[in-house]
């Protein structure tokens, strides 16, 4: 757009003025004493005739110049530039990385786990009442009988129905434990079943709340050799990662997803509770190669996850996160970046705020 030149009404008059003395006589005179005059009156003229889309840009603060080149937008910082607004970049190499799997956790309820345990305990205590007493009346049944002729019908009636009564008391505490124990292994397996019914530390750590125990179950169709010993789950709603410690397959699985379940124990203070769903990582025996980019170096624009790259000195530009990347150790394992590439693991989102402010300001030019 062509800009006008507007010259303010006194300036023009006194141009036009001067300019007709200049050509008298008189004038002549006073062109020798004026000189400085003339002098800075044609400086002003000479700048108030200037387009001000020739003035020099005035000092906008920016802390990047931004460029399109080769189809891109490039961002240019400096390195103290980078430093200010707490940018750090990392070079990564292409390597070999094991797939996190990842699961759906659900933190469970142990009353029935601490039922079952205070069941068993009382029941074992009961069989322990039946076989003193049983051992006591069979004794006096025993006694009764070696009496002969001298021990009266009664007395040897007596002691037998005691005795059987007690026989059949501790064959119904007996039955009772066996059953407590194979509800216990068929609700909670195996290793959680032993557990109740040895009262193991594992058992009394679930109980007290030190551990919380945790159903991670895989997408349908997803399947594992071996379930890890170490998995990770995220703790809403900072997603921070905390430590799942496996305990064994699980009986049952989560209506919801219908995958295979594993059982895995959590720390009573990770800041997951009964009742919460959480994302869980369970690392596989598969494996892809890339370079693995942290969450950190991930920026969210516009409906799609972005990376910056270095794509010379100081130079940098968005590559796209692919949506499925696999990840691995809390990382994204990323196969477009060649074999090795310089990345901002800190501070991305303040570099698309440079690229943003550096677009604006190219929209701002050309409107004017």
């Amino acid at each position: 757009m062509r800009r006008r030149v507007v010259l303010p009404v006194g300036l023009a008059l006194g141009v036009g003025a001067l300019g007709a003395l200049v050509l008298t006589d008189a004038g002549a005179g006073l062109r020798v004493n004026a000189g400085p005059i003339f002098s800075d009156l044609q400086a002003r003229l000479s700048s108030a005739m200037t387009p001000v889309a020739h003035q020099p840009p005035a000092a906008n603060g920016l802390s990047a110049r931004v460029a399109v080149e080769g189809g891109r937008a490039v961002v240019r910082l400096s390195d103290e530039e980078q430093s200010r607004i707490g940018v750090e970049t990392a070079r990564l190499k292409r390597i070999a990385h094991r797939i996190e799997v990842q699961a759906f956790g659900s933190v469970l309820d142990l009353a029935r786990v601490t039922e079952l345990t205070n069941s068993y305990a009382s029941a074992k205590a009961q069989l322990q009442t039946a076989e003193a007493k049983t051992e006591v009346s069979r004794a006096a049944y025993v006694r009764a009988r070696s009496l002969g002729q001298y021990a009266t019908k009664v007395q040897l009636e007596t002691a037998e129905g005691t005795f059987r009564t007690d026989e059949a008391a501790l064959a119904a505490a007996q039955s009772q434990l066996r059953t407590l124990a194979a509800t216990a292994q068929q609700e909670w397996g195996t290793v959680i079943g032993r557990a109740i019914v040895e009262r193991s530390p594992a058992i009394t750590r679930l109980i007290e709340r030190t551990d919380f125990l945790v159903q991670v179950t895989l997408p349908p169709g997803e399947t594992l050799k071996a379930p890890p010993a170490i998995a990770h789950a995220e703790v809403p709603p900072q997603s921070e990662r905390v430590t799942l410690r496996y305990v064994s397959p699980a009986t049952r699985t989560d209506q919801r997803i219908q995958g295979v379940s594993y059982f895995y124990t959590v720390a009573g203070d990770s800041g997951l509770l009964p009742g919460m769903s959480t994302l869980a990582f369970l690392t596989s025996e598969r494996e892809t190669t890339g370079i693995a980019v942290p969450e950190s170096a991930v920026v969210h624009w516009q409906g799609s996850a972005w990376i910056y790259r270095s794509v010379g000195d100081d130079a940098f530009a968005r590559h796209p996160l692919k949506a499925d990347a696999p990840i691995s150790d809390d990382a994204y394992v990323v196969d477009d970046l060649g074999a090795e590439a310089e990345i901002v693991v800190t501070g991305p989102q303040a570099v698309l705020s440079e690229e943003l402010k550096g677009q604006i300001q190219a929209a701002d030019a050309d409107d004017d």
